[in-house]
């Protein structure tokens, strides 16, 4: 990513990470770097093969670990480790660098979710994550999210009034229009059923707004993908939900 950065080739570079928890370990990759070559680990090891008095008194410890693990492991270990030392000022000036690139004001971060328990759980944790590094989240995006039309007081009023209402409404178009509804307790139970689905729907609809409204405001602008009536397996899919996110 550093090296991309550097060449200046690019307008734009888009980092794809995995899921909140393993995009963590992304953010936190060039700290560890730095803490790892100051850790007393790393001087423990790279310290025997420096200090000959060290290394008499560590000696048992490797012969007691020779046995187990095999022959010069311990000691090949520690040297390969002080060699890898002396790239210390190298790996600690990019990690430094990483870090500050990721915190640079035209460095945002996008978090996608959807309106579900789970999903929205890892997306709040990811959230606080990123504020507690001071980073900065520009864009938060939910996906598969009922139309607001579901959302509306009036709509789901007219869907009560539809299906308390549906015995008389079904009488009054089938005598309007006998020939087009013969059946007027068929079309009530028609009329009933939608009433009802349009109630369920509206349910979950505010459910899902209330799992989004968990995840604070912290973000800069938050982007809604309706649910779509089909799976997204190709290029037309993707385009056709780029075009809903363009529109928002």
């Amino acid at each position: 990513l550093y090296e991309l950065y550097s060449e200046g080739a690019y307008d734009l570079i888009v980092v794809d990470t995995p899921p909140a928890l393993g995009a963590l370990d992304f953010l936190d990759a060039p700290e560890k770097m730095a803490e790892f070559f100051s850790s007393r680990l790393l001087r423990w090891l790279t310290t025997p093969s420096r200090s000959r008095l060290l290394s008499l008194a560590s000696r048992p410890f490797y012969q007691v670990a020779d046995r187990i693990l095999g022959t010069q492991l311990l000691e090949d270990v520690a040297r390969f480790f002080t060699l890898f030392q002396s790239m210390y000022p190298g790996f600690v000036d990019r990690a430094r660098a990483v870090s500050a690139l990721l915190r640079e004001d035209q460095t945002t971060f996008m978090v996608v979710t959807s309106p579900e328990a789970i999903p929205v759980r890892e997306a709040r944790a990811f959230v606080g994550a990123l504020s507690a590094r001071h980073l900065h989240l520009g864009l938060l995006v939910a996906n598969k999210v009922l139309p607001e039309g579901f959302s509306d007081r009036a709509a789901l009023v007219c869907a009560e009034a539809l299906g308390a209402g549906a015995p008389v409404l079904a009488a009054q178009l089938a005598a309007e229009e006998p020939a087009a509804f013969p059946d007027p307790a068929r079309l009530a139970r028609v009329l009933g059923e939608v009433a009802t689905s349009f109630s369920n729907y509206a349910q979950v609809a505010n459910r899902e707004q209330q799992l989004l409204d968990e995840l604070g405001e912290s973000y800069e602008r938050r982007l809604l993908v309706p649910h779509l009536m089909h799976d997204v397996v190709d290029l037309p899919g993707l385009l056709e939900v780029a075009a809903r996110l363009f529109a928002s």
